[in-house]
């Protein structure tokens, strides 16, 4: 998200969704959108993402997010509307009340982050995202085989984050589907794994709650320690090209611990 931009930029473009605006606050979220607020106008309170109407990754996120929609709603805010002109690309959500996640021990969110987990696992993969395959983790993986491991038709949410799982009063919401795909349904356990190692469980612990999702269970031992592996390799390479990068640092140390206590060799 570029902080200097300015949130008027967009004002015109969304009029005809919420009518006059009484109120629009920019949020510290989204880091894949050059623009995240908060708005409130004469339709309703919406939370807007924006981006640069550009070729490349940030707005070939968005149109992913925009087709998943339909498909996630369940468990995410609904998608209202979509509007786009020469220079942007904006969705506005249902706006939600919450708070972000807790991921830390003793957290009373956990129970509810495993379930929804399992849920998003459950759900059945749109013909949209069939040409969505999961393929980031490929070459990090020992060889072609281990990364066949990782292949799969399940629709995987792929970044699960304390910030991307929020909890309202009754409710907790999956949001920001940024880059959804098709892969093995036990990568989102293992990044929900990482996530709680990296929040200060220990990794025997983390795995208890992945055992919490069917995915999880019903996974092969060795593609799990595949994915592990990948992803240490992963995390290693980052860091080293941005030495002195406080949260790579730390999950570098997070993935080296998930490996060890697996027992996993990597070169």
């Amino acid at each position: 998200m570029n902080p200097t931009l300015p949130a008027s930029e967009i004002q015109d473009l969304i009029h005809q969704h919420t009518g006059e605006l009484s109120s629009l606050q920019r949020t510290e979220r989204g880091f894949s959108s050059d623009l995240t607020a908060l708005v409130e106008g004469e339709k309703g309170g919406f939370f807007v993402k924006a981006v640069r109407n550009r070729p490349g990754g940030r707005r070939d996120s968005l149109t992913r997010e925009r087709q998943i929609n339909p498909f996630v709603r369940p468990l995410a805010p609904s998608l209202r509307w979509t509007a786009e002109d020469d220079d942007w690309v904006v969705l506005g959500f249902e706006r939600v009340t919450g708070r972000l996640s807790d991921f830390k021990p003793g957290s009373p969110d956990l129970p509810a982050i495993a379930g929804l987990l399992d849920r998003i696992g459950t759900l059945d993969l749109p013909q949209v995202a069939r040409d969505w395959p999961e393929t980031r983790w490929d070459r990090f993986a020992a060889d072609a085989a281990e990364a066949e491991l990782f292949r799969g038709d399940s629709l995987l949410h792929t970044d699960i984050n304390p910030s991307n799982l929020i909890v309202a009063e009754q409710e907790l919401w999956a949001v920001d589907w940024a880059w959804p795909t098709r892969g093995a349904g036990f990568i989102d356990p293992c990044l929900f794994v990482l996530q709680l190692v990296a929040a200060g469980h220990s990794v025997r612990a983390a795995e208890s709650w992945a055992s919490n999702c069917t995915a999880w269970v019903k996974a092969d031992p060795r593609a799990i320690d595949a994915f592990a592996a990948a992803t240490l390799r992963m995390y290693r390479l980052f860091a080293e090209r941005k030495p002195g990068t406080p949260w790579l640092e730390a999950m570098v140390e997070t993935a080296e611990a998930w490996v060890n206590y697996r027992r996993v060799p990597v070169q």
